[in-house]
Protein backbone atom coordinates (compact mmCIF):
# COMPACT_ATOMS: atom_id res chain seq x y z
CA UNK A 1 0.00 0.00 0.00
CA UNK A 2 1.39 3.34 -1.09
CA UNK A 3 2.07 5.75 2.15
CA UNK A 4 -0.90 8.17 2.95
CA UNK A 5 -0.12 11.80 3.98
CA UNK A 6 -1.68 13.65 6.54
CA UNK A 7 -1.37 17.15 6.34
CA UNK A 8 -1.78 18.53 10.25
CA UNK A 9 -3.91 21.52 10.19
CA UNK A 10 -2.56 23.09 13.52
CA UNK A 11 0.53 24.09 11.65
CA UNK A 12 -2.12 26.12 8.80
CA UNK A 13 -2.64 29.64 8.74
CA UNK A 14 -6.13 29.91 10.57
CA UNK A 15 -6.82 33.46 9.10
CA UNK A 16 -6.57 31.93 5.90
CA UNK A 17 -8.18 28.56 6.52
CA UNK A 18 -9.92 28.46 3.89
CA UNK A 19 -7.25 29.03 1.28
CA UNK A 20 -4.74 25.88 2.97
CA UNK A 21 -7.95 23.50 2.49
CA UNK A 22 -8.54 24.45 -1.39
CA UNK A 23 -4.45 23.77 -1.46
CA UNK A 24 -4.90 20.09 0.52
CA UNK A 25 -7.66 19.32 -2.32
CA UNK A 26 -5.59 20.10 -4.98
CA UNK A 27 -2.06 18.13 -3.43
CA UNK A 28 -1.82 14.80 -3.18
CA UNK A 29 -2.73 14.74 0.37
CA UNK A 30 -4.99 11.94 1.68
CA UNK A 31 -6.38 12.81 4.58
CA UNK A 32 -6.41 16.31 6.38
CA UNK A 33 -5.25 15.48 10.24
CA UNK A 34 -6.88 17.28 12.69
CA UNK A 35 -5.52 17.93 16.23
CA UNK A 36 -7.44 18.48 19.03
CA UNK A 37 -6.38 20.05 22.53
CA UNK A 38 -8.44 20.67 25.81
CA UNK A 39 -5.98 22.32 27.66
CA UNK A 40 -6.00 19.46 30.25
CA UNK A 41 -4.24 16.13 28.82
CA UNK A 42 -1.85 17.78 26.94
CA UNK A 43 -0.77 21.64 27.61
CA UNK A 44 -2.54 23.55 24.63
CA UNK A 45 -6.00 24.02 23.64
CA UNK A 46 -6.24 23.89 19.64
CA UNK A 47 -9.79 23.87 18.28
CA UNK A 48 -12.67 22.16 18.61
CA UNK A 49 -16.22 21.42 16.96
CA UNK A 50 -16.93 24.74 14.97
CA UNK A 51 -13.36 24.31 12.86
CA UNK A 52 -13.78 20.61 12.22
CA UNK A 53 -17.00 21.63 11.01
CA UNK A 54 -16.34 24.20 8.84
CA UNK A 55 -13.20 22.04 7.65
CA UNK A 56 -15.92 19.01 6.87
CA UNK A 57 -17.81 21.63 4.17
CA UNK A 58 -14.50 22.45 2.58
CA UNK A 59 -13.33 18.80 1.84
CA UNK A 60 -14.11 15.25 0.56
CA UNK A 61 -10.75 13.74 1.64
CA UNK A 62 -10.87 11.70 4.71
CA UNK A 63 -11.16 13.97 7.77
CA UNK A 64 -8.56 12.34 10.57
CA UNK A 65 -9.21 13.71 14.03
CA UNK A 66 -6.90 13.11 16.60
CA UNK A 67 -8.27 13.98 20.17
CA UNK A 68 -5.74 14.65 22.55
CA UNK A 69 -8.31 15.63 25.19
CA UNK A 70 -9.81 13.83 28.69
CA UNK A 71 -12.65 11.45 28.89
CA UNK A 72 -13.01 11.36 25.21
CA UNK A 73 -15.91 9.46 25.07
CA UNK A 74 -18.28 11.76 26.46
CA UNK A 75 -18.05 14.30 22.71
CA UNK A 76 -17.57 11.13 20.18
CA UNK A 77 -20.74 11.09 18.88
CA UNK A 78 -20.50 15.03 18.55
CA UNK A 79 -17.32 14.74 16.49
CA UNK A 80 -19.35 12.23 14.52
CA UNK A 81 -21.66 14.81 13.64
CA UNK A 82 -19.04 17.60 13.37
CA UNK A 83 -17.72 14.98 10.61
CA UNK A 84 -15.18 13.06 11.93
CA UNK A 85 -14.39 9.85 9.20
CA UNK A 86 -11.22 8.58 11.59
CA UNK A 87 -11.45 9.28 15.69
CA UNK A 88 -8.29 8.45 17.46
CA UNK A 89 -8.32 8.58 21.36
CA UNK A 90 -5.50 8.35 23.48
CA UNK A 91 -4.87 5.46 25.36
CA UNK A 92 -3.39 7.03 28.53
CA UNK A 93 -6.67 9.06 28.43
CA UNK A 94 -9.10 5.57 28.27
CA UNK A 95 -9.30 3.96 31.67
CA UNK A 96 -12.14 1.53 29.41
CA UNK A 97 -10.40 1.86 26.12
CA UNK A 98 -11.98 -1.36 24.36
CA UNK A 99 -15.53 0.46 25.15
CA UNK A 100 -13.92 3.69 23.76
CA UNK A 101 -13.43 1.61 20.48
CA UNK A 102 -16.83 0.11 20.40
CA UNK A 103 -18.40 3.35 21.08
CA UNK A 104 -16.38 4.39 18.07
CA UNK A 105 -16.79 1.73 15.76
CA UNK A 106 -20.83 1.62 16.27
CA UNK A 107 -21.04 5.84 15.86
CA UNK A 108 -19.33 4.83 11.86
CA UNK A 109 -16.20 6.10 12.37
CA UNK A 110 -12.58 4.21 12.32
CA UNK A 111 -11.25 3.86 15.51
CA UNK A 112 -7.89 4.85 16.09
CA UNK A 113 -5.96 4.71 19.14
CA UNK A 114 -2.84 7.45 20.11
CA UNK A 115 -0.10 6.67 22.17
CA UNK A 116 2.28 8.52 23.56
CA UNK A 117 6.30 8.84 23.38
CA UNK A 118 6.58 7.14 26.79
CA UNK A 119 4.04 4.37 26.44
CA UNK A 120 5.52 1.18 25.46
CA UNK A 121 3.04 -0.36 22.54
CA UNK A 122 2.84 -3.60 24.21
CA UNK A 123 0.03 -1.75 26.04
CA UNK A 124 -1.90 -2.25 23.23
CA UNK A 125 -1.79 -6.22 22.66
CA UNK A 126 -5.13 -7.01 23.83
CA UNK A 127 -6.73 -4.43 21.40
CA UNK A 128 -4.75 -4.10 18.33
CA UNK A 129 -7.06 -6.20 16.48
CA UNK A 130 -10.16 -4.21 17.03
CA UNK A 131 -8.93 -0.96 16.03
CA UNK A 132 -8.33 0.78 12.87
CA UNK A 133 -5.25 2.77 13.70
CA UNK A 134 -2.25 3.89 15.83
CA UNK A 135 -1.48 7.02 15.89
CA UNK A 136 2.12 7.03 17.58
CA UNK A 137 3.54 10.12 18.53
CA UNK A 138 7.04 10.64 17.91
CA UNK A 139 7.04 13.96 20.20
CA UNK A 140 5.42 14.84 22.96
CA UNK A 141 1.46 15.88 22.08
CA UNK A 142 0.60 19.51 22.35
CA UNK A 143 2.50 21.65 20.77
CA UNK A 144 3.62 21.61 16.85
CA UNK A 145 7.56 22.09 15.67
CA UNK A 146 9.14 19.58 17.74
CA UNK A 147 12.04 17.62 16.56
CA UNK A 148 11.39 13.52 15.46
CA UNK A 149 12.07 11.73 18.77
CA UNK A 150 14.40 8.85 17.53
CA UNK A 151 13.65 5.85 19.52
CA UNK A 152 9.90 5.94 17.68
CA UNK A 153 11.97 3.76 14.61
CA UNK A 154 11.87 1.13 17.19
CA UNK A 155 8.60 1.25 18.13
CA UNK A 156 7.56 1.12 15.11
CA UNK A 157 8.82 -2.12 14.02
CA UNK A 158 7.88 -3.52 17.12
CA UNK A 159 4.17 -2.50 16.65
CA UNK A 160 4.53 -3.98 12.97
CA UNK A 161 5.38 -7.02 14.52
CA UNK A 162 2.44 -7.15 16.82
CA UNK A 163 -0.08 -6.02 14.29
CA UNK A 164 1.31 -9.17 11.68
CA UNK A 165 1.11 -11.16 14.60
CA UNK A 166 -2.21 -10.47 15.33
CA UNK A 167 -3.32 -10.73 12.10
CA UNK A 168 -4.34 -7.09 12.29
CA UNK A 169 -5.45 -4.45 9.76
CA UNK A 170 -4.60 -1.15 11.78
CA UNK A 171 -2.92 1.18 10.08
CA UNK A 172 0.37 2.82 11.75
CA UNK A 173 0.41 6.58 11.57
CA UNK A 174 3.35 8.66 13.16
CA UNK A 175 2.85 11.78 14.03
CA UNK A 176 5.24 14.36 15.31
CA UNK A 177 8.68 15.68 13.49
CA UNK A 178 8.65 14.18 10.12
CA UNK A 179 10.38 15.91 7.45
CA UNK A 180 11.37 14.75 4.13
CA UNK A 181 14.72 13.85 5.63
CA UNK A 182 13.47 11.59 7.91
CA UNK A 183 10.55 10.38 6.31
CA UNK A 184 11.97 7.41 4.59
CA UNK A 185 13.62 5.70 7.15
CA UNK A 186 10.03 6.44 9.09
CA UNK A 187 8.43 4.52 5.98
CA UNK A 188 10.76 1.69 5.99
CA UNK A 189 10.41 0.82 9.84
CA UNK A 190 6.91 0.31 8.83
CA UNK A 191 4.67 3.24 9.02
CA UNK A 192 1.30 3.58 6.49
CA UNK A 193 0.55 7.49 7.31
CA UNK A 194 2.58 10.32 7.49
CA UNK A 195 1.25 13.34 9.64
CA UNK A 196 3.17 16.55 8.57
CA UNK A 197 2.50 19.50 9.87
CA UNK A 198 5.55 22.50 9.77
CA UNK A 199 7.23 20.19 7.10
CA UNK A 200 3.72 21.18 4.79
CA UNK A 201 2.69 24.40 5.77
CA UNK A 202 6.03 25.68 6.14
CA UNK A 203 7.22 24.93 2.73
CA UNK A 204 7.65 27.59 0.49
CA UNK A 205 5.80 25.53 -2.03
CA UNK A 206 3.39 23.07 0.09
CA UNK A 207 1.94 21.19 -2.65
CA UNK A 208 4.82 20.17 -3.99
CA UNK A 209 6.63 19.38 -0.56
CA UNK A 210 3.67 16.77 -0.01
CA UNK A 211 4.02 15.37 -3.80
CA UNK A 212 7.88 14.90 -2.37
CA UNK A 213 6.74 13.08 0.15
CA UNK A 214 4.45 11.22 -1.54
CA UNK A 215 7.13 9.70 -3.74
CA UNK A 216 9.53 8.62 -0.95
CA UNK A 217 6.79 5.30 -1.77
CA UNK A 218 8.53 4.90 -5.07
CA UNK A 219 12.16 5.78 -4.43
Amino acid sequence: MATLIAPSLLSANFLRLEEDCKMLNDSQADWFHLDVMDGRFVPNISFGLPVISAIRKATTKICDVHLMIEEPGKYAEDFKKAGADILSVHIEACPHLHRNIQQIKALGMKAGVAINPHTPVEWLKDVIADIDLVCMMSVNPGFGGQKFIPHTINKIRTLRSMINEADGSALIEIDGGVTLENAPGIIAAGADVLVAGNTVFGSKDPKATIAQLKNIIHS
